[in-house]
């Protein structure tokens, strides 16, 4: 358990936020990014084969107080046998301190397939809802009128990317997140907002295959995802090593924040195909000593859409 000054300096911490009078809520940074391209560029969406369930969990700063644990799903198919389309869901929720957070959005992309690749044109429309229920532990005989209440919102949300994916192990992506900035308000205390603060990303990777040439395969995975909302910047460079497409054990950095460890495995089940991931990050800023690092796991399975039967007339005219 933490101890009584850490959680005072804790709640400190989000009180001195609140009472500042804005909100600038930071997207959440998800160490499997790679998994997670559809909730923030939907231009993404469904360029991969078949019909894809992604469940990611987080859990930052353990045994912080108050500190951000966060959860995303997404479902995304591939339309292109039928419209060059690509159509998903996305949702995920964010719990830091008193503060909740839930995004929901549909995404739709358009797929222009060119000769060296295909480019995803995307939007993303949906809402975003804020809740806060805060614990104040005031002076019994007094009041403090400045202090936040309880209150929730939900606003109109959308997302706007570009995804190009190379016919050469390639991909590179631009984005952003909470286009429309939405401002939802305490009705009681008008000093006190969240505000959806417009997010910038910019991603890409590259994947370098059979590196040995020897009788067992390995492959370099190599991603990165930058990302700011021009008051803060950060980036995740990370490098995975695959063994038969089954197995993997990855190295990165976070700027600013935490060294990456990441191991994950890729099997065929059914038609498709699963793939588990978790990752620790070993924090290596300030909050080094509360915090026991972050845990994060991801469950992704996709169902390859069998190609369609190829019939032939009996009729001897049509032979």
């Amino acid at each position: 358990m933490l101890s009584m000054k850490k959680k005072i300096l804790v709640l400190s911490v989000f009180s001195l936020a609140m009472l500042s009078g804005l909100f600038a809520q930071q997207d959440r940074a998800m160490t499997h990014s790679m998994y997670d391209k559809l909730s923030v560029n939907p231009g993404s969406t469904g360029i991969e084969e078949g019909i894809c369930g992604t469940l990611l969990y987080r859990n930052q700063w353990d045994k912080f107080n108050g500190a951000p644990n966060s959860v995303v799903f997404n479902v995304e198919a591939n339309l292109d046998r039928w419209i060059n389309s690509g159509l998903g869901i996305s949702f995920y929720h964010d719990a830091i301190g008193f503060n909740r957070q839930n995004n929901l959005l549909i995404n739709y992309s358009y797929h222009l397939d060119l000769n060296v690749g295909t480019l995803g044109m995307g939007l993303g429309l949906g809402i975003v809802n804020f809740a806060m229920s805060p614990t104040w532990v005031t002076p019994q005989t007094d009041v403090d009128n400045y202090l936040p209440n309880a209150f929730s919102g939900t606003n109109f949300d959308m997302n706007f990317g570009l995804y190009w994916k190379g016919s050469q192990n390639y991909y590179v992506g631009i984005s952003s997140t909470h286009m429309t900035q939405s401002i939802l308000q305490d009705p009681t205390l008008s000093t006190v907002n969240f505000n959806t603060s417009r997010h910038y990303y910019l991603m890409g990777g590259y994947r370098f295959d059979q590196l040995f040439g020897t009788n067992q395969e390995f492959d370099l995975d190599l991603n990165t995802l930058m990302r700011t909302d021009f008051r803060k910047f950060s980036a995740d460079i990370t490098a995975r090593l695959f063994w038969n497409k089954l197995l993997y054990g990855g190295v990165g950095y976070r700027t600013g924040e935490s060294i990456l460890i990441l191991l994950g495995a890729s099997m065929d089940l059914g038609p498709g195909k699963a793939s588990f991931g978790y990752s620790y990050d070993i924090t290596a800023n300030k909050y080094i000593k509360p915090s026991w690092g972050t845990h994060e796991i991801m469950l992704k399975y996709c169902y390859i859409i069998p190609p369609p039967p190829i019939t032939k007339s009996a009729h001897p005219r049509w032979l």
